[in-house]
């Protein structure tokens, strides 16, 4: 393991070699010595996304662990990649570390890497919490409950992948861009929940300073994670069997509130938390500790 450098928000990032080649980059947030929790970043984001956590982990003595996902930020590209491929790097990692138990803790997009994880080891996953989740895009009835941008990248995604390809590039140099508050809260056009949250300049900066984090190596990283969400995960929802504690905003505008619904009523051991004036954004900046408190207790 190798220290490189201190990132934006100012977390040693540390490297481990993985079996067959390449490399994984990850940094640690709260209590070095709490329980530990393995992070899934969203997308477009990276491992600095789990400065949300930092504040609360170290109050409840958490040990919050996040890695990059290959081919994201300072983690090596993995052409290809399933979704299933994930539970055997986070179990090097796991290994690496030398702890042998944990709990995930997962937002929006990391949500289908926590699930995987949970079903492929069950007897390493304590629980997982799911914030603001992504479903199994493939097992949605109809896409109405996902957010505009979303159901247009599926849309181009069936029928033109290689023009997708192209945008992905063509938005890289505009990606890394650091763009005001004011400027965000048009482009994405915020609910009013969320506005609100990331009026904090900090977990602002947490949230989008993490996604130009996402497009520094390549977009070639970014749009092979975001290829992840529209195939076949590999597994039914139906098989993960560890605890899930599923909290979901009811004004979530990137994956609905009636999306969070369905995925619930399929998971086995899940107890579902939706959370009244909270939305894709204003849920994990504001319920942190909430949540982690919650996935440690259980």
């Amino acid at each position: 393991m190798q220290k490189v450098f201190l990132d934006e928000m100012q977390q040693p990032e540390q490297l481990i070699s993985l079996h067959g080649g390449g490399h994984l980059a990850f940094s640690e947030y709260g209590d070095a010595n709490g329980t530990p929790v393995f992070f899934c970043h969203g997308w477009p984001s990276s491992r600095t996304m789990a400065e949300l956590t930092n504040a609360a982990a170290r109050d409840l003595s958490v040990r919050v662990i996040s890695p990059d996902r290959p081919g994201i930020s300072r983690s090596a590209f993995q052409a290809n990649r399933k979704l299933i491929d994930w539970p055997p790097v986070l179990q090097q990692l796991a290994d690496h570390l030398k702890i042998e138990r944990f709990h995930i803790l997962a937002i929006s997009g990391g949500a289908p890497y926590a699930y995987a994880t949970a079903w492929r080891m069950p007897e390493r996953v304590r629980a997982i919490a799911i914030v603001s989740g992504a479903p199994p895009i493939v097992d949605l009835s109809d896409h109405s409950g996902l957010l505009k941008l979303y159901r247009w990248m599926l849309a181009l995604h069936g029928t033109n992948p290689q023009l997708l390809r192209v945008l992905f590039h063509v938005v890289r140099p505009f990606a890394t861009i650091r763009v005001p508050y004011q400027g965000m809260r048009r482009l994405l056009r915020l609910q009013p929940c969320d506005a609100e949250a990331l009026r904090d300049a900090a977990a602002f900066e947490t949230c989008f300073g993490s996604a130009r984090r996402a497009w520094r190596r390549s977009a070639d990283g970014v749009m092979t994670d975001a290829q992840v969400y529209a195939q076949p995960w590999g597994f039914k929802l139906e098989d993960v069997n560890v605890p899930v504690r599923l909290w979901h905003g009811k004004e979530d505008r990137a994956f609905s509130f009636r999306v969070a619904q369905e995925v619930a009523a399929r998971l086995p051991n899940c107890q579902a938390r939706y959370v009244d004036n909270a939305g894709h954004y204003s849920l994990p900046i504001r319920h942190m500790r909430e949540i982690l408190e919650d996935l440690v207790a259980t």
